[in-house]
C-alpha cells in the first residue's frame, strides 16, 4: 500500500504545503510549518488489521447515524454521572489531583531528569494494581530495567491497601500490573484496546512515535498526534491516563503548547538533586484547585511521604539574628517556613542583592520600604536571603517576614522563640490582611509556637486565645517590628543602649 505523503500546515495563517520551508510561503512567519500527517481514505488508522465484528457494527451504526447530527439540549436536561475518583496510592498526590485520579482523564507529569517521576509513578502503580487494572507502558528502558526498578520498590508501598480476594475482584485471576515496552503508538493503542485497563501511565509520551509521521520521536508533529490518539483512546473507554514530559534546559515542559491545553492536569515534580525532598505541584487542573502542595522524601528505597512538611522547612537550632518563621499557606496546606538573611557591608559601588526561594523584585521593594520609612541605610549594604528547604514562597503574606529578617540580621538582633510573622507589606510601609489567617495559625499552634504579628484588624482575637497563641496586631511595619522585637529597630543602636 503506497505510502501517504505528509503536510505542513502553518501555526499562524493555517497555509498549506507538500515541502517543508523554514519560512512560511503565506505569512512568511519563520518556524510555524508544523508537519500534518495525511488521513487515510477511510477516516480511520491504516494499521488496525482485520475488521472485528465488534468494528463493523460500530461502523454501521456511524454510517446509519451520519445523517442525524447530535443536537444540543439545555444544560439542566443534560444527564449527571457520580464522579468515581481512583486512588492513587499516594494520599500526597491524591491531594494535589483534587482526591484522586478521574476515569479518563490525562495528567501529565513533568520534571528534570532524574527527579523521580518514573519512580513515583511505578510505586503508585504498585500499589494501585491491588484493586484495579493497571498498564505501564515503559517506552524509554526496557521491561529488565522496568522490573529492576520495581523489585527495589517492592517492599516500599507508600500506604498499602488490603490485597482483593478473587471474589472480590470480580473473580477469576487477580489483577496484576502489566508491562509493556514499546516505542511504536499503534502497538501501544492496540494494547490499550485489548487490556482496557483503568489506569495506564505512558513513559515518556516524547519516546512514543507514530509511523506515518515521518519526523523523529519527541517532535511537535509527533507529541502532538500521540497525545491526540491516546487522548481520544481514554475518553472512550474511561482509562485514567498518566503522560511523563520532558522539561527543556528552561524548565518547560517539551513539546507543543497544545499538548498542556490538551490535558486535564498538568504536574510539576520539583526539588533539588542533591536534597532529599522532593515538591508536587499542579499547574493545571480540570478536576480541582492548583495551588495544592505534595511533598515527598527520596529514600534509598524509593519516594516517601511526608506527612508533616513544615519540619522540612525549620531551622532545627533555636532563633538566631537574620532569621525570621512566617507561615505560608500551598492551597489549603499551611507551612511553617523560616527565611534567613545576611546584611553586609558592601564591597562595591552597587550593593549585591540575591533571593532564593523569594522574588528578586519583590525583595528590592522591602528593602526600599524599610528605607524610605524606617530610616535604615540598606542601599550601602549586600543582602542576601534564602528560603530554607528550597521551598518558592510566592505569596505577599511572607513580605512581614522578610522584613523581619533582614532588619535583625543588619541591627544583629532576634526574635523571641515561639514567634511567627504573618502580613503583606505595602508601599507606604503600612500592612494589609491576608486570606485565611486562622488556618494559618491553627498550624503555628500545632507547633508549638506562641506568638504571632498579624496585620490590625484580623478580628480573630477569641480564635487566638483558644489556640494559646498571643496576637501582637499592628498597623505598619514600624509597629510590627517593635512589637515583635521589643525594641525599636530604626533607633540608632547606642542610644537604645544608653536608654536600657
Amino acid at each position: 500500500m503506497p505510502r501517504h505523503s505528509p503536510s505542513y500546515v502553518c501555526q499562524t495563517c493555517a497555509a498549506q504545503s507538500r515541502q517543508f520551508f523554514g519560512r512560511c510561503p503565506g505569512c512568511g512567519g519563520w518556524n510555524t510549518l508544523i508537519e500534518q500527517a495525511a488521513p487515510a481514505a477511510d477516516g480511520r488508522r491504516r494499521r488496525q488489521g482485520p475488521p472485528t465484528g465488534e468494528a463493523i457494527g460500530e461502523a454501521i451504526g456511524e454510517a446509519i447515524g451520519r445523517g442525524k447530527p447530535r443536537r444540543s439540549q439545555p444544560i439542566h436536561a443534560v444527564g449527571e454521572r457520580p464522579l468515581q475518583r481512583l486512588a492513587s496510592g499516594f494520599a500526597e498526590l491524591d491531594r494535589v489531583l483534587g482526591g484522586g485520579l478521574v476515569p479518563g482523564s490525562l495528567v501529565l507529569v513533568g520534571g528534570d531528569p532524574g527527579i523521580g517521576k518514573s519512580t513515583l509513578l511505578l510505586q503508585s502503580a504498585q500499589v494501585m494494581a491491588q484493586s484495579c487494572s493497571v498498564l505501564y507502558v515503559s517506552a524509554e528502558e526496557s521491561a529488565q530495567q522496568v522490573k529492576l526498578r520495581w523489585r527495589r520498590l517492592g517492599s516500599l508501598d507508600p500506604s498499602p491497601a488490603p490485597a482483593l480476594t478473587a471474589e472480590e475482584a470480580g473473580g477469576g485471576e487477580p489483577i496484576n500490573l502489566q508491562l509493556l515496552a514499546e516505542t511504536d503508538l499503534e502497538l501501544v493503542l492496540q494494547e490499550l484496546e485489548a487490556l482496557r485497563p483503568a489506569v495506564a501511565i505512558i513513559d515518556s509520551i516524547q519516546a512514543l512515535h507514530d509511523a506515518e509521521l515521518s519526523s523523529a520521536p519527541g517532535s511537535v508533529a509527533q507529541v502532538r498526534d500521540c497525545a491526540a490518539a491516546l487522548q481520544r483512546l481514554a475518553k472512550r473507554q474511561d482509562t485514567a491516563l498518566l503522560l511523563v514530559g520532558h522539561v527543556t534546559k528552561e524548565g518547560m515542559l517539551a513539546g507543543p503548547k497544545v499538548l498542556e491545553h490538551l490535558v486535564d492536569a498538568v504536574l510539576t515534580f520539583e526539588g533539588d538533586r542533591f536534597a532529599s525532598h522532593r515538591l508536587l505541584r499542579a499547574v493545571k487542573n480540570r478536576f480541582g484547585a492548583t495551588a495544592e502542595l505534595g511533598v515527598f522524601e527520596m529514600r534509598d528505597r524509593g519516594l516517601a511521604e511526608v506527612s508533616n512538611p513544615s519540619e522540612l522547612f525549620l531551622g532545627s537550632d533555636g532563633p538566631a539574628a537574620g532569621t525570621a518563621t512566617i507561615v505560608a499557606c500551598e492551597g489549603t496546606r499551611p507551612l511553617l517556613v523560616e527565611l534567613q538573611s545576611l546584611v553586609s557591608s558592601t564591597s562595591y559601588a552597587s550593593p549585591r542583592r540575591t533571593a532564593t526561594g523569594i522574588g528578586i523584585n519583590r525583595l528590592h521593594q522591602i528593602l526600599a520600604v524599610l528605607e524610605k520609612h524606617l530610616g535604615l541605610p540598606l542601599s550601602r549594604f549586600d543582602c542576601y536571603l534564602a528560603v530554607a528547604g528550597g521551598l518558592d514562597v510566592e505569596e505577599p503574606a511572607a513580605d512581614l517576614g522578610v522584613a523581619a529578617a533582614v532588619v535583625t540580621s543588619f541591627r544583629d538582633l532576634t526574635l523571641p522563640a515561639g514567634t511567627v510573622l504573618v502580613g503583606e507589606l505595602g508601599l507606604g510601609g503600612q500592612l494589609r490582611p491576608v486570606g485565611q489567617l486562622e488556618l494559618r495559625l491553627q498550624e503555628a499552634a500545632r507547633l508549638g509556637f506562641r506568638r504571632a504579628v498579624v496585620p490590625r484588624g484580623s478580628g480573630l482575637g477569641g480564635s487566638a486565645a483558644e489556640l494559646g497563641l498571643e496576637l501582637l496586631e499592628a498597623g505598619t511595619v514600624a509597629e510590627a517590628l517593635v512589637a515583635a522585637l521589643g525594641v525599636d529597630p530604626a533607633a540608632d543602636p547606642a542610644t537604645q543602649s544608653a536608654a536600657d
